[in-house]
């Protein structure tokens, strides 16, 4: 492949195009074990029919990991929102509907979700009594078996000309509880400092899938912790406040 036209660049990783197919290139530190997994969690969510880039291989360019997958033509969410807040309420009703049509898929071989949870809240720097609390309210949520996205935001979705939705990086995907998976959408939208959107947001998830707020809120605090794993000094002090609140009315 070339990698001559560059798509995005994230910490870690670069994305480029070449012509049908996209390279998402990793850098020597990246671990060999989460590229493989990301490759067999795109994989596996393929199987399920829903619209994503498809893997065509893995392999090593210039001695460097590298994921290959179809290109997708078309403008992310994200960019249409931009492009037109007139029509943000339209945006995220598809967005929503797009995010529940992943939740009601089954992929049985993926990664479940409370095992990661699990994972992520011992690795915190969390004091022992916090995480506890954390292991304890997990393991007693409803243990669901519905494919999460892991990182549902609108810059993951593109929309094609034809007005086709495909969803891009499957890196975060587990199965488990479609609440979560909410949880962690609101949350991100919150850590954008884009309050509005979150509140219209998580009370379009709640009204069409039936979910209680409260149920949903109840997430919060385990989210935010996994997501302070990610070790971002500027999500630091947002992401404590949440955790350290017991309960969300």
């Amino acid at each position: 492949m070339k990698l001559d036209k560059v798509l995005a660049e994230r910490k870690n990783k670069v994305i480029y195009r070449d012509g049908d197919l996209v390279a998402k290139v990793f850098d020597e530190t990246f671990p060999k074990s989460d590229i493989l997994n990301e490759a067999l969690n795109q994989a596996r969510v393929e199987e399920t029919g829903l619209n994503i880039p498809k893997i065509e291989e893995v392999t090593k360019i210039d001695g460097k990991w590298a994921i290959i997958s179809t290109y997708i033509e078309g403008k992310t969410l994200k960019e249409l929102m931009d492009e037109n807040p007139d029509k943000i309420d339209e945006y995220l009703n598809q967005f929503v509907d797009i995010q529940i049509n992943i939740l009601n898929q089954k992929a049985p071989l993926l990664n479940k979700l409370q095992d990661k949870m699990n994972r992520k809240i011992s690795e915190t720097d969390l004091d022992a009594t916090t995480r506890y609390e954390l292991h304890t309210r997990l393991n007693g949520m409803h243990k669901h078996y519905k494919v999460c996205h892991g990182d549902f935001n609108p810059s993951n979705v593109i929309i094609t000309p034809e007005g086709t939705p495909y969803v891009l990086d499957w890196s975060h995907a587990t199965q488990g509880n479609g609440a979560a998976d909410a949880a962690r959408t609101y949350l991100l939208f919150r850590l954008d400092k884009q309050d509005d959107i979150a509140e219209k947001y998580i009370k379009l998830f709640c009204e069409k899938t039936d979910t209680a707020r409260q149920y949903v809120n109840e997430w919060l605090p385990i989210v935010a912790a996994s997501q302070s794993v990610k070790g971002k000094p500027e999500e630091r002090e947002f992401l404590l406040s949440w955790v350290n609140v017991c309960d969300y009315q």
